[in-house]
């Protein structure tokens, strides 16, 4: 089955009750048992749920995983995934993240003995210096948040597998319509599924897919014992979500070419970042490991201008300041104090979070209509 076939059929079945098309709405805690323990495989909402079943067999399909969870929310989603481990162990980590990711290992895990490396790894070789014994995971976002940075997930994978250690990746900014990371090593893929996957803004959820029954069982086990699940009606808006998703990814990625060409091109923008340049540091693996570049851009105002960044923004007429990404509508944020400020200063600036950088998610309006937006609020 390809892909855009799977996100409307993929391990999917009609309602064996009355052939409904779409998965009911199974709002419901708890379920009837003929006899102590005899039941027909859901017992209690918490650990499982059939609408929430239906999501997660959506999930494992589109990434080529076997097995899929959905919780609560992205951070939820890899607070699971933080479980794996126990004091003592190191995590080496890319250093540009989503700051929630930042703020979860820094401010919760150091706290239980976990250490985290915040590695640039560009150059996927740089990784070795810094695994020893205590080495257990491998965290990586490609593209990163939001210096839009690109990691060679093959290359990752085999300096992982050659330790035996984990490694994960946050494909939220890729999404599995662009790159599927376990066909390319990796052992696991979290999703902020509010973004690109639900896709409409209107639902917060994470997602976790694998292909190892035994890994795909402990963290079932983390997360039932944990409680970090999402209700039948979010995990019913995202499923519909997905069955859209090929035909909205085609057109996040015109539009978020189309701007980031506007962009470069304009006078009084010092900096892009989108990995479909050709002068991107590693714009031949993007095009190796990526179906197309996504629709998040990020850049800079002349001169590194705080004000005139703020300016830009707030003269934004269809493009919405606001946090978030990969919706249908087009958005603008400002990392530095925004989806970015839990990150100090000094190491947001050391990877690029200027106080001058604008990040991007471009939806799927016209074209030209996001251009002009651009246009008249830059000046």
């Amino acid at each position: 089955m390809k892909f855009n076939t799977k996100t409307i059929h993929g391990n999917q079945e009609h309602d064996k009750a009355y052939g409904a098309v779409m998965p009911p709405i199974y709002q419901t805690t708890t379920y009837a048992q003929s006899t102590p323990g005899g039941h027909k495989g859901y017992e209690y909402s918490r650990s499982a749920n059939p609408t929430r079943t239906a999501l997660e067999n959506s999930f494992a399909s589109i990434e080529n995983g076997t097995h899929g969870l959905a919780f609560g929310s992205g951070l939820a989603a890899i607070d699971a995934v933080m479980k794996l481990l126990k004091p003592g162990d190191e995590v080496i980590s890319t250093n540009d993240l989503y700051g929630g990711t930042y703020r979860l290992f820094t401010k919760i895990f150091e706290g239980f003995g976990i250490k985290f490396h915040f590695v640039g790894m560009e150059n996927a070789s740089k990784i070795e210096s810094y695994i020893n014994k205590n080495t257990k995971l491998i965290w990586v976002e490609t593209p990163t948040n939001p210096m839009m940075n690109i990691i060679d997930l093959k290359a990752t994978a085999a300096v992982s597998k050659k330790h035996n250690i984990l490694l994960a990746v946050d494909n939220t900014f890729a999404t599995p319509y662009l790159q599927q990371p376990l066909d390319l090593g990796a052992d696991i893929v979290m999703h902020s599924a509010t973004k690109y996957l639900g896709g409409h803004s209107d639902v917060v959820m994470g997602a976790l897919i694998v292909k190892d029954k035994a890994l795909a069982d402990r963290l079932y086990f983390i997360q039932n014992a944990s409680g970090a699940v999402c209700g039948p009606q979010d995990s019913f808006l995202v499923l519909r979500g997905i069955k859209t998703l090929h035909i909205r990814m085609q057109r996040h990625c015109e539009n978020g070419k189309a701007v980031a060409i506007y962009l470069k091109k304009h006078p009084k923008i010092e900096n892009v970042y989108w990995p479909g340049f050709e002068d991107h540091p590693n714009y031949d693996i993007a095009r190796a490991q990526m179906k197309d570049f996504g629709g998040m851009v990020s850049f800079t105002t002349r001169g590194n201008d705080y004000k005139e960044a703020v300016r830009i923004i707030e003269n934004l007429k269809i493009f919405t300041l606001a946090e978030s990404l990969g919706g249908v509508e087009s958005l603008a944020g400002h990392p530095a104090s925004m989806t970015h400020a839990s990150i100090p200063k000094v190491e947001r600036e050391k990877i690029g979070v200027v106080d001058s950088l604008i990040r991007l998610s471009v939806g799927i309006e016209d074209e030209e209509d996001l251009i002009a937006d651009l246009k008249q609020a830059i000046g």
